[in-house]
């Protein structure tokens, strides 16, 4: 598949039925929840089957959600008293046209490859806050590539603007419309610190300079490769049940989710071949918004999300049967609530100077650790520029191993495809075990 760049631009919010456009010298604050995520762009690819609408049509769409969502138009900065801010200087994002030289068909479905990153622009050296790429096929076919900064809004927050860019293309009012005051979440007074986050959201700046050091990016690239896996919705109830076959949690069986997760960090973790003594944990997004007492709204616009770490030594972990792995999870998860969140609020307003996140988007390699980012609960499929919704979405190519994508299939029978990269010694093993439900007690 060979893709050529017909154009590159910088397209700004249309404002429809405004005189006098807003100024272009406020900025946002961050929050305590923009500092302490990734600071990195994050990349997904959408496909449409024809007809579809033209890119002038798409690209209007986008300047109009953009004069809603005005902090993807802005830029990153600093304010008067050296504060990190989102600047509303509606500077724009880049919109680039392409062409394939192929039909959709031969490269469908995408297999998780270096090839994808021609289907969005560049993630490297990046000051727009928002990138988009259409790309056509010679059958007709579109390829959407679109890429956010993770600073400026969560995955929840960025799957409410996308249907908000369809919305605009369609010629609807954008509903719901976003919450912008990222002013919210202020600390208690006095503090009042009940978990240890230093160490969790936080690390020492010498901490993470020693970690750079001990990872070995020898081969990287040439040794992880991208998996998919797609799992049923047969495989999922089995998989539920025997999850849940020893739960004590007033007989409510573990979700999906919590059950997956347990089966994967298991298989995983023996496709690696690690020592039953070391210590492994998998980095659990919780999304704040169900959390937080009083509630904060689902238009709430911005990064709302901590972590839960379940941990186990390797040995219980395979030893143990799966509802063991399933129950470490489950209380992992339920632990980040209210309180937990308002203990960070208060932390990050008076942390120590020399502490950093712990979210790094640079690392290559997190065995003997995981990371899962699920996607199963966003409406990414709902993004309908006026000639329907898309067939398929996907993450792009991010091959860091252990750091795992989970996405509703496309087949939309409440089936899930896993992306998972590993190292590829470690992929035959994996690939025997990840359909089982019984070897891994063998």
């Amino acid at each position: 598949m060979k893709v050529k760049i017909e154009s590159s631009k910088i397209i700004k919010p249309f404002y429809e039925d405004s005189i006098f456009p807003p100024s272009t010298r406020t900025y946002i604050p961050l929050s305590v929840f923009d500092k302490v995520t990734y600071e990195a762009q994050i990349a997904i690819i959408y496909a449409y089957r024809p007809p579809t609408p033209p890119n002038a049509a798409i690209q209007l769409g986008l300047q109009k959600a953009l004069a809603i969502y005005r902090e993807w138009a802005g830029r990153l900065g600093k304010d008067e008293h050296d504060n990190p801010v989102i600047l509303l200087n509606d500077e724009g994002v880049r919109f680039v046209e392409a062409s394939a030289d192929s039909t959709l068909d031969k490269v469908m479905p995408f297999k998780p490859s270096a090839s994808l990153l021609n289907l969005h622009p560049s993630l490297n050296n990046v000051v727009e806050l928002v990138q988009v790429q259409v790309t056509r096929f010679t059958c007709g076919s579109l390829v959407v590539g679109f890429t956010a900064h993770h600073t400026v809004a969560d995955g929840h927050s960025t799957s409410n603007f996308l249907v908000a860019w369809g919305q605009a293309c369609r010629g609807l009012d954008i509903n719901p419309l976003p919450l912008h005051d990222r002013t919210i979440f202020n600390p208690r007074n006095p503090p009042l610190i009940e978990y240890e986050h230093k160490g969790t959201e936080f690390m020492s700046k010498s901490v993470k300079k020693e970690n750079s050091l001990n990872e070995n990016t020898h081969h990287v690239t040439e040794d992880i490769v991208v998996h998919k896996v797609h799992f049923t919705v047969e495989f999922l109830a089995k998989l539920k049940a025997k999850a849940s076959s020893m739960n004590n949690n007033n007989n409510k069986p573990y979700s999906t989710f919590e059950s997956l997760v347990a089966h994967l960090w298991r298989a995983i973790t023996k496709a690696r071949g690690l020592s039953g003594f070391e210590t492994t944990h998998i980095r659990i997004s919780v999304n704040g918004r169900m959390r937080l007492n009083p509630r904060v709204p689902n238009e709430y616009f911005g990064n709302l999300v901590l972590w839960a770490f379940p941990t186990s030594k390797v040995k219980d972990l395979l030893r143990e049967p799966l509802p063991y792995a399933t129950k470490l999870i489950h209380d992992a998860v339920t632990k980040v609530n209210n309180n937990y969140f308002r203990s960070f609020i208060d932390f990050a307003n008076h942390k120590e100077e020399d502490l950093i996140p712990t979210a790094d988007m640079s690392k290559h390699i997190l065995c003997p650790n995981l990371e899962v980012d699920s996607w199963l609960r966003f409406p990414f499929y709902d993004l309908d520029f006026g000639t329907g919704c898309p067939y398929m979405f996907m993450p792009s190519y991010f091959p860091t191993e252990g750091m795992m994508f989970l996405l509703p299939s496309f087949i939309g029978d409440g089936s899930i495809d896993a992306f998972i990269p590993l190292f590829q010694d470690n992929l035959p093993t994996f690939k025997k075990i990840c359909y089982s439900l019984d070897l891994l007690e063998n």
